[in-house]
């Protein structure tokens, strides 16, 4: 497979992937936690297209940016 090929099979398989988590706050102060309710992409125009799991019903939520693979190693 070419370099081109490579690159353009792998933008292919990272343009479906979510940009952000979204996370909502459990309890308060020292014992607060996040938990993950969903993912969001997004779009060119700089709005999100928000995918929330389940059936819950959310008042408040937080967007958090995922970092790449490659910048969470280092």
């Amino acid at each position: 497979m070419t370099e081109t090929a490579q690159t353009n099979s792998t933008e292919s398989q990272n343009a479906n992937l979510p940009t952000h988590v979204a996370k909502t706050r459990m309890a308060y102060g020292k014992k607060a936690t996040y938990e993950q309710i969903g993912v969001a992409w997004q779009n060119d125009d700089g709005s999100f297209y928000i995918k929330l799991y389940g059936t819950q019903v959310v008042s408040n939520f937080s967007l958090y940016s995922l970092q790449p693979k490659d910048d969470q190693q280092s």
